[in-house]
C-alpha cells in the first residue's frame, strides 16, 4: 500500500491470540512514537463474540488516564444514544482506531487538547483493529466519525456523503498488512463521532438525534 509507514504495530501482535492475550501485548506497543507522550494504552472492552463493533477515533483525556474506551463525556453521550437506538451497549466491543492519546498541551494551564491522529499513526496502529475484527467477526461495525470510517475505507471516505447507509466491508487484507482473510465482513454504518453532539453550537438536539439515527440503521441490521 503506497505510503505505508515502515514501523507498525505489526510485530507486536501475537498471532492466534485471545482478546485478554492481546490487549496484554497491546501494552507493550511501540508500533508509532504516539506511546512516548500517552499514559498509558486504551485497547478495546466488550464481549468476545459481540455482534456489533463500535468503533471510535482514539482515546480522549479520561480514557488515557483511566485506561478504558469511552468513557468521558463523548462515552456519555454514546451510552444514551445506543439506549435510545435499542442497542445494549454491554453487548458490544467498544474500540478505537488509534490505540493512543494523541494531544497537544494547552497554552495556559495544564488541559490536554485532543489532535487528530495522522494517517500514517491510523495505518501504524491498524494491525490492532483487524485483530480484533479477525477474532470477534462482528455482524455490525459502527464507525463512529471520519477518522475511524477513513481506518476501514481508506483516506477518500466522505462521512458527510456516506453516513448512516450500510456498505460492505472491504476485505481485511485491503485494509491492514497484506496476509488476505476468509474470515466473514461485517456490514458498516458509519456515523459522527459522538463528541460532535458536545461540539455544537446550535441545534444541539438535531445532532444527536442524527447519531440516533444511525444506530438505528445499525440496529436494524442485527434484526
Amino acid at each position: 500500500m503506497a505510503g505505508t509507514p515502515t514501523r507498525t504495530a505489526a510485530e507486536y501482535v501475537p498471532r492466534d491470540a485471545d482478546l485478554a492475550t492481546l490487549k496484554k501485548a497491546a501494552a507493550e506497543c511501540r508500533g508509532c512514537d504516539l506511546y512516548r507522550d500517552a499514559t498509558q494504552t486504551v485497547f478495546g472492552e466488550g464481549r468476545q463474540r459481540a455482534r456489533v463493533l463500535l468503533l471510535g477515533e482514539q482515546p480522549g483525556d479520561q480514557e488515557d488516564r483511566q485506561g478504558q474506551p469511552f468513557v468521558g463525556p463523548a462515552g456519555r453521550i454514546l451510552d444514551r444514544a445506543l439506549e435510545d437506538a435499542g442497542i445494549d451497549r454491554t453487548l458490544a466491543y467498544v474500540t478505537n482506531a488509534v490505540k493512543h492519546f494523541k494531544f497537544t498541551r494547552a497554552e495556559r494551564g495544564k488541559r490536554r487538547l485532543h489532535k487528530t491522529p495522522s494517517r500514517f499513526e491510523i495505518l501504524a496502529c491498524r494491525p490492532w483493529l483487524v485483530a480484533e475484527l479477525r477474532l470477534l467477526e462482528p455482524e455490525v461495525l459502527v464507525c463512529l466519525g471520519a477518522t475511524a470510517a477513513k481506518a476501514i475505507f481508506g483516506p477518500s471516505f466522505k462521512i458527510t456523503e456516506q453516513r448512516g447507509v450500510p456498505l460492505p466491508a472491504p476485505r481485511l487484507d485491503d485494509v491492514a498488512d497484506g496476509t488476505g482473510t476468509d474470515h466473514p465482513r461485517p456490514t458498516v454504518v458509519a456515523s459522527i463521532h459522538p463528541s460532535a453532539v458536545l461540539r455544537a453550537k446550535e441545534d444541539r438536539d438535531a445532532v444527536y438525534d442524527g447519531l440516533v439515527a444511525d444506530l438505528k440503521t445499525a440496529a436494524q441490521r442485527l434484526g
